[in-house]
């Protein structure tokens, strides 16, 4: 059968035809472009001198603390302050009973006043002696007996006054009265005990407890390597008297006073292997208390040529703290660096590792690979500055 032309040309395409068209129309689209690098913020690095702080525990103390006793015997008879309170030097803050101490000094003056007499009459005896003795009237034995009656009596008034001085001292002892200014402590013996018969009786305690001292230990070890670092130029320690010391409160807050360190022990305990420090606090609110622990963050000084590293910046692994860095044609490297234990402000410390004007990945490297090229844009820290809590550790 004989179709017409119009029909055959109507007639379906090959199978075959129509895949060598749709390979032919693929072949022909553009081809897909690689995507770009990623995009990465980073630091230029820049050597500077920072702080050197360490954080330590350190103990409060009282700047001054005094026990109050009883010095003469008698009976307590009253408590004059109150308890857990400030009094001033000198105040009375103990009533022993008087009575027998006045009766003391009142025998005392009595003496006193026969001595005086008997001294007077001696003086007169040897006057009468030594204005009869030119003309004979008197034996020289008698002249030299007047006289060792009237240097015996002048002894006999100075023994009187020192025993009336010693009966008027023990009456003021029955008021005990605060040797410093500090807080009072708590009332050790009751009224009505009998106090200072056998031993000086402890009657209650005063701690001067503004300021404060803050004790302190710092390793023995590390005290070397500071001091051999110094001595290589890198740091720079500071006197004794010029180091700082902030207390951290128990809510991560610095205390509203600086200390000064005042002593630096020469030698080393050989029970704890570390060097014992000592720091004066102000304590003006009487906020802090002795006894209490605290943790002090030490500037002992400055360290030379280290770089500030936005803390997440700084990765760790099993190697130890590295960074990735981006060099001149945008490609990412890593580095190991040494970094010191503690965080700056919201930065890492790092001594050593890093280059001058070395671009270093502060965010994005999530997305940054180590031989990869990406593309830097400059870092801007957040508002605050801190990035994480000071102290804390890297993490990768």
């Amino acid at each position: 059968m004989h179709l017409h032309p119009a029909l055959r040309a109507a007639r379906p395409l090959p199978l075959f035809t129509l895949l060598a068209a749709l390979a032919t129309a693929a072949c022909s689209k553009p081809e897909e472009q690689a995507p770009p690098p990623p995009e990465v913020s980073t630091i230029t690095a820049a050597p500077e001198t920072v702080p050197l702080t360490r954080q330590l525990v350190g103990r409060l103390s009282a700047y001054r603390s005094a026990d109050v006793r009883a010095r003469v015997p008698g009976i307590l008879q009253k408590r004059l302050y109150e308890e857990g309170t400030d009094v001033t030097a000198e105040q009375p803050l103990f009533q022993i009973d008087p009575a027998p101490l006045q009766a003391a000094t009142a025998r005392a003056q009595a003496e006193l006043q026969s001595a005086r007499a008997v001294q007077l009459n001696a003086h007169a005896a040897a006057e009468r002696a030594r204005s009869l003795a030119p003309q004979k009237f008197v034996s020289k034995a008698d002249l030299d007996a007047a006289e060792a009656a009237e240097r015996s009596g002048l002894a006999a008034v100075a023994q009187a006054q020192a025993s009336l001085a010693t009966a008027q001292i023990d009456l003021g002892y029955s008021r005990v009265r605060s040797p410093i200014s500090g807080r009072a402590g708590k009332q050790r013996v009751t009224e009505g005990a009998l106090v200072g018969s056998s031993d000086v009786t402890l009657l209650t305690t005063v701690d001067q407890i503004d300021p404060l001292y803050v004790n302190l230990t710092i390793s023995s070890a590390d005290l070397e390597a500071l001091r051999d670092e110094q001595t290589s130029g890198s740091l720079n320690l500071s006197q004794t008297r010029d180091v700082t010391v902030r207390v951290i409160k128990a809510d991560g807050k610095p205390y509203g006073h600086e200390a000064k360190l005042d002593f630096a022990a020469m030698d080393v305990d050989p029970s704890s292997g570390s060097v014992s420090l000592r720091a004066i606090l102000p304590n003006p609110e009487r906020e802090l208390l002795p006894g209490a622990f605290v943790s002090v963050e030490t500037e002992l000084g400055s360290r030379a040529g280290a770089y500030l590293i936005p803390q997440q910046a700084v990765q760790r692994d099993n190697d130890g703290a590295f960074v990735m860095v981006a060099n001149a044609q945008n490609v990412v490297a890593r580095k190991d660096v040494q970094v010191e234990p503690r965080a700056l402000n919201g930065h890492w410390v790092v001594t050593g590792g890093i280059e001058p004007n070395d671009r270093v990945i502060a965010l994005g490297l999530q997305s940054a690979r180590v031989g990869e090229k990406v593309t830097t844009t400059a870092f801007k820290a957040p508002a605050g500055g801190e990035t994480r809590p000071a102290g804390s550790q890297a993490q990768n």
